[in-house]
């Protein structure tokens, strides 16, 4: 098992969720850690550990980024018009590593990191091998020609876990694709609810 993997097991244990909805996800068996202390009783959290799980379940569902890069994107959705908690999602929603997962391109958001830091992909006809890249509306995704045919895009073309939602145009027969719009918190298909209005909460109080 690859440390990759591990990792997204790990952080489907500690949520206690499914996080992705993957078949394969430990939870879907037990939703506690292993070992003799793995069911012990958890106690009620308080708000601040609310807050603290809500964000740590938003921040490993698009790959566990770092804290730093996901404060940078709290201080950027608070300077924006409007709800912050909205803004937010739409900010993740706009990573380049997030719409080349969407769009099927990969099959988990860790292998579409992976993918983009690996050189396979082009935004506008340049290469970008930037997974936190902030896509605009319209802009057009591609990958590589020689990259097109890798065992890990058909796995991810051919996988029925998920659906493209609405707000990504995805041509899978070019291997191109668009975020046509910035989602509202409904729009996204989360397999498990995610509450970035106590992701707010968390960073306003500390």
């Amino acid at each position: 098992m690859t440390k990759r993997v591990r990792a997204k097991y790990k952080i489907d244990r500690r949520m206690g969720e499914n996080i992705w909805g993957r078949p394969k996800s430990p939870v879907n068996l037990r939703a506690y850690g292993p070992g003799q202390h793995g069911q012990q009783r958890r106690g009620k959290l308080s708000d601040f550990g609310l807050q603290m799980r809500a964000k740590q379940k938003l921040k490993g569902y698009y790959g566990n980024i770092t804290e730093k890069q996901f404060k940078k994107i709290f201080k950027e959705a608070e300077r924006i018009k409007g709800d912050t908690s909205e803004n937010i999602i739409g900010l993740l929603e706009r990573r380049l590593d997030s719409v080349i997962y969407r769009a099927k391109f990969v099959p988990t958001v860790f292998s579409a990191r992976q993918f983009i830091n690996h050189g396979h992909v082009k935004v506008n006809g340049k290469r970008v091998n930037i997974p936190s890249y902030l896509l605009k509306t319209g802009d057009l995704i591609e990958l590589k020609e020689k990259s097109r045919s890798l065992e890990i895009v058909l796995r991810g073309i051919e996988s029925t876990e998920r659906d493209i939602p609405d707000y990504i145009e995805c041509d899978q027969k070019k291997l191109t694709a668009k975020i046509t719009r910035i989602p509202k918190l409904t729009e996204v298909p989360y397999p498990v609810q995610m509450e970035p209005n106590l992701v707010v909460e968390f960073y306003s109080r500390n």
